[in-house]
């Protein structure tokens, strides 16, 4: 992993955004790496944008807001269109191909085009795209340990919806053997 990842995930409201980028923090966390987790949403909530930041660093966190990503994953086309001019030249773009049929027009990022929600409904695992999403950044990333993110995934998920942690675990492991 690089020193720090500046991480901005990105869709609609409902996509599960905000819980995606909780357990990539919560991964860092229990790597013993400098976190933060910021969420902004618009004020539709489900249906409205949503986004968040997440910082994983080896360093102190300067700022919590990430205006220049080395990682975006969006799963909508606004939040494409909104955030693929500030990431970072080297940087990797985790687009869910399944909602976004744009092409990125950029050639200095490394992009891979994830058809999450797709994946998600054909594997049983509907509302799942986040995790499969998070998945692929962990393979492309390394941002934390697979343990790490095993146990985070353990700490996200509220013990009232313990049945949800199978899925979540599969749904995390097809995206880290996404090859597309």
């Amino acid at each position: 992993m690089s020193e720090s990842l500046n991480i901005v995930l990105a869709g609609f409201g409902g996509q599960g955004i905000l819980f995606a980028g909780k357990v990539a923090a919560y991964a860092g966390l229990i790597d013993n790496k400098e976190i933060s987790w910021l969420p902004s949403y618009g004020p539709e909530m489900r249906g409205g944008t949503a986004n968040c930041s997440v910082c994983i660093s080896e360093q102190p966190i300067g700022s919590p807001l990430v205006v220049n990503p080395n990682v975006l994953i969006v799963m909508n086309r606004p939040s494409l269109d909104k955030f693929i001019g500030d990431v970072e030249p080297g940087g990797v773009v985790i687009v869910d191909s399944a909602l976004i049929q744009t092409k990125v027009e950029r050639d200095d990022v490394r992009v891979f085009y994830v058809p999450a929600t797709s994946m998600a409904e054909e594997h049983g695992l509907k509302g799942l795209a986040n995790m499969i999403l998070v998945g692929k950044m962990f393979q492309e990333t390394k941002f934390c340990t697979e343990d790490a993110l095993e146990k985070a995934l353990g700490k996200c998920v509220p013990p009232r919806k313990a049945e949800l942690m199978g899925s979540n675990q599969a749904a995390l492991k097809l995206g880290m053997e996404y090859q597309g």
